[in-house]
């Protein structure tokens, strides 16, 4: 049957419309597919994607792998913009939905079959931009075909959908970021990215199921486009663009839960409520918080502040950046602590995820609702994706600042032996960098013209270390164990990065320190994961997950040892020698930036929302 055999008008019932069981359903399987995938994403560039091939490749630094996650969300929140022109223009919203969504699927397969044969970079990258396509094209029109449902006799209705439908999305947020984790660490990324996809294969089942009982809004055509650029629709546009580039800031931060908070979590003390979680799963805590939340504010909080002072939409988003600054400062000392060689408890965490989840309830949902309020009739999903180009920019600023801090370096991983040349930019002179590569392009050698001091020195370190019971020495008595100069007259620098890592620096034949020809050594301690302690919850989990982790059991097959086995081996204390290649903003310096960023754009924004008048489509509307 064609397309026009379905109702392209909302029923004249008093009821709930009949395909709405259909659209939660699918929400909460498609929104356990996305946060599952991206819940792991930020450990297994880290920690697995190295290994996926049949000889190990190069380890994916810090600073990339958040590069890396950003772009991806950044370009997840692009593609709306191109899902809501195709579906209030051309296609319509079911057929945007239906077919982008087998597109989600593609990406999801791509990523679980990842490392079975050909590249897998080609597959990893395959992976993600089929979900970018997938779950960004989508993203504006499902929450609009909820809305097409609903006509002058029920829609009373509505608040009561959009309840569930957010409680959908919380609920399939918080199973996935408590479940993927551990099939990660269990069983590996196959099964760990193959659920998510076999959830989404589920959420695009479910909405095919129900497309004779949705409600089939044509589209628009090019009255949208003329509404688009006509003066009342680009001056409506330009107005919430000044409030979208504050919230641009609040998720370059919010979005970070996922990639900073995770690596940070990894040097915490992880134990909470008698259970030790894994990095990515306290991710949890913000699904569960908002479903707190939503009616904690809603009735109790907005209604006892209103007595006293009136919350406005802006008022309420001011409010929130506030909190989100807050939160990144608590996160912030935590790393301070990190960096002294201390192991703070996730407790940190947790008190930054309430301040900003409580943000994201007072920014986020009354942006999405204030910014529909101010849309020109004919334009909500496409406001809708404007809304979510925030989220865009926000991510995409991230992925800069963690591409701008990464300082080159002059070495080009090609196979066997490579001759760079040095400072003075000529090859044949006594600063030049020589590097030897395996067929897999890994680093297996590497000499520079200060190496034979810097090794002196870095074992004269060590060895301190060593007689340390393998305990690092903070920045204080290591700057004294390095003071001495490098044999271009430099004086090298120590920087302990956590109580595993420090880093012995030299600036180099250049002279300057933070350039591609800094000359250095990473000191590693390798420890064994502390046990865990017998609980309910490691009983249950117990009885499902098999004797080795995954990584432990790739380790061995590609013939690497593994963190236990070098802890109890014979000499836990590992050496990395680098030329270039440094981060220039670590450690705190890091959340330190982000913290700063949010405080100033929330003052900022306390005089743009005094100036700002709003224009309410829906009362004029009335």
């Amino acid at each position: 049957m064609s397309s026009k055999s379905f109702a392209s008008a909302p029923r004249a019932i008093s009821t709930m419309p009949p395909g709405i069981p259909y659209i939660v359903g699918n929400e909460a399987a498609e929104r356990f597919s996305f946060y599952g995938m991206r819940t792991i994403l930020m450990i297994f560039m880290v920690k697995y994607l190295w290994l996926m091939g049949d000889q190990p490749g190069i380890q994916m630094s810090d600073a990339n792998a958040k590069a890396q996650f950003h772009f991806f969300t950044a370009f997840v929140y692009f593609t709306p913009f191109f899902g809501a022109l195709l579906a209030d223009a051309f296609f319509g919203k079911y057929r945007v939905i239906v077919y982008l969504s087998l597109v989600y699927c593609l990406g999801h397969a791509a990523l679980a079959f990842m490392g079975s044969a050909g590249s897998t970079e080609t597959w990893f990258l395959a992976g993600l931009w089929l979900i970018i396509v997938g779950s960004g094209g989508i993203k504006p029109c499902v929450s609009a075909h909820v809305g097409d449902q609903f006509g002058a006799k029920n829609s009373h209705l509505l608040p009561k959908i959009f309840n569930w439908f957010y409680w959908s999305i919380n609920l399939g947020a918080f199973l996935s970021t408590l479940l993927t984790p551990w099939l990660l660490e269990w069983y590996g990324p196959h099964w760990a990215f193959g659920v998510p996809g076999i959830l989404m294969a589920l959420a695009t089942l479910i909405f095919w199921m129900g497309r004779w009982k949705f409600v089939h809004m044509p589209a628009k055509g090019m009255s949208f486009i003329r509404e688009v650029f006509s003066g009342a629709g680009f001056k409506a546009l330009l107005k919430l663009s000044t409030i979208y580039v504050f919230i641009a800031i609040f998720w370059a931060l919010f979005d970070q839960q996922s990639s900073s908070w995770v690596l940070q979590a990894e040097d915490m003390n992880r134990r909470w409520m008698g259970v030790d979680w894994l990095p990515s799963q306290i991710q949890m805590m913000n699904p569960i918080l908002i479903l707190i939340f939503i009616p904690l504010f809603s009735y109790v909080i907005y209604p006892a502040v209103d007595r006293f002072f009136k919350l406005t939409p802006l008022r309420k988003m001011a409010i929130g950046f506030f909190l989100m600054t807050a939160a990144f400062l608590i996160v912030t000392i935590a790393q301070e602590r990190i960096d002294s060689g201390q192991t703070p408890s996730i407790s940190w965490q947790i008190m930054a995820f309430v301040l900003m989840t409580a943000a994201e309830v007072m920014i986020s949902i009354v942006g999405l609702e204030f910014s529909y309020t101010q849309a020109p009739k004919t334009m909500k999903s496409f406001v809708m994706a404007l809304f979510l180009l925030a989220v865009f920019g926000g991510n995409l600023l991230v992925g800069i600042v963690n591409k701008v801090i990464q300082v080159p370096t002059p070495i080009v991983a090609e196979v066997g032996e490579q001759i760079f040349a040095g400072a003075d930019g000529k090859e044949g002179t006594a600063d030049d960098i020589r590097a030897t590569f395996d067929t897999e392009n890994k680093l297996t050698a590497l000499d520079f013209s200060g190496r034979p001091e810097l090794e002196q020195l870095v074992s004269q370190v060590v060895n301190k270390v060593e007689a340390n019971n393998n305990e690092v020495f903070p920045n204080a008595e290591g700057t004294e164990l390095v003071n001495q100069q490098d044999p271009f007259g430099n004086v090298y620098r120590y920087t302990q990065i956590n109580r595993n890592q420090v880093i012995i620096t030299s600036a180099g034949p250049d002279g300057k320190f933070m350039t591609e020809w800094d000359q250095g050594a990473t000191i590693n301690i390798s420890r064994a994961a502390p046990e865990s302690k017998e609980n309910w919850w490691t009983e249950l989990i117990g009885k499902f997950r098999p004797e080795k982790r995954w990584l432990d059991s790739r380790k061995e097959e590609l013939g690497i040892a593994t963190d236990e086995e070098m802890a109890e081996g014979s000499n836990p204390v590992s050496v990395d020698y680098f030329v270039g290649g440094q981060i220039r903003l670590q450690g705190a310096s890091y959340f330190w930036f982000f913290t700063w960023l949010m405080l100033g754009a929330s003052v900022l924004f306390m005089l743009v929302a005094k100036f700002y008048k709003p224009r309410d489509y829906l009362l004029k509307e009335e």
